[in-house]
């Protein structure tokens, strides 16, 4: 699983059974329910791993989002008993929107934001992938 951390909407990506690609899954709230909805997604498709985008820490901004995603990291770990790794997550907005407008042909589909967290998860997921 990947995942895709912003302050509103967090994306979600998986991998084929096999572990060779990652596909956007779905982009839940980043609300007080996320890690119950985070959770039931964990068990019912059997995750093995988790792979969680770390912002660069190039500015001041990405400091204080990247304490958000320790700490997420150290939530999931707890809450679900499984591995979370850290993953560089620098590009992965600019390489999901290029994917979305190749994909996506509605226009009016693609100014959804929560189509471009999703595959954002999947870019940092394939990343992974492609390392491994």
């Amino acid at each position: 699983m990947g995942i895709d951390y912003g302050e509103k909407r967090i994306g979600i990506a998986l991998s084929d059974p096999l572990l060779t690609f990652a596909y956007p899954f779905v982009t839940l709230k980043n609300d007080a329910s996320f890690l119950s909805n985070l959770s039931k997604i964990i068990i019912e498709k059997k995750i093995i791993r988790v792979i969680l985008g770390l912002p660069s820490e190039r500015f001041k901004s990405s400091k204080e989002l990247s304490q958000k995603v320790f700490k997420l990291k150290s939530e999931i770990e707890t809450k679900n008993k499984i591995e979370v790794i850290l993953w560089d997550e620098e590009y992965s907005s600019v390489i999901a929107k290029e994917k979305v407008m190749e994909s996506v042909t509605k226009k009016s589909k693609r100014k959804q934001k929560d189509l471009l967290d999703r595959h954002s998860a999947a870019v940092i997921l394939q990343e992974y992938l492609d390392k491994k």
